[in-house]
């Protein structure tokens, strides 16, 4: 079977122009000092958290970023050894209005998409407010929030964001 390389556009099937936008969560030890000893590891690096989340256990914490500059950031990352897991998530630019989420939440609902994890983004890519969304199903949701108008945001717009 004959494979045409030259028919893939590789930076959009993962990387810049996908329209995923890529969280590391991290396994920490639940101790003093655990969650500062990582955002340091990207002092110097071009590399900013653009969201955070952190969720704890007795004996762990998962602290889970989306990075600017994800590429950078994962070698950052495994530099240091830390124990890290890659998700797709889906960045959703908020419409003007006072029910953006609701919106997006029926839009979600309609297509019997869950949301499993969500979080404000710290920056905001274009000027505008934007929400990360992991779903359980992610081309579904992003093709459902995209016919219903909602703009998405990709890794290119947290790298200027």
């Amino acid at each position: 079977m004959s494979f045409d390389q030259s028919a893939i556009d590789t930076p959009t099937m993962r990387g810049r122009n996908y329209p995923a936008i890529r969280q590391f969560t991290v396994f920490l030890e639940n101790r003093v000092g655990k969650l500062l000893e990582v955002i340091r590891r990207f002092e110097g690096s071009r590399v900013k958290i653009v969201a955070l989340s952190i969720s704890d256990t007795c004996e762990c914490a998962f602290a889970r970023f989306l990075l600017s500059h994800p590429e950078q950031g994962r070698e950052i990352l495994e530099r240091a050894g830390l124990a890290i897991v890659e998700s797709d998530l889906i960045g959703i630019e908020l419409p003007e209005g006072s029910q953006a989420l609701l919106d997006i939440c029926t839009a979600l609902l309609q297509a019997e998409v869950n949301i499993v994890q969500a979080y404000p983004l710290l920056v905001r890519p274009r000027g505008k407010p934007a929400v990360a969304l992991m779903v359980d199903n992610i081309e579904m949701g992003q093709e459902t929030l995209a016919a219903k108008g909602f703009e998405m945001i990709t890794e290119n717009d947290l790298m200027e964001g």
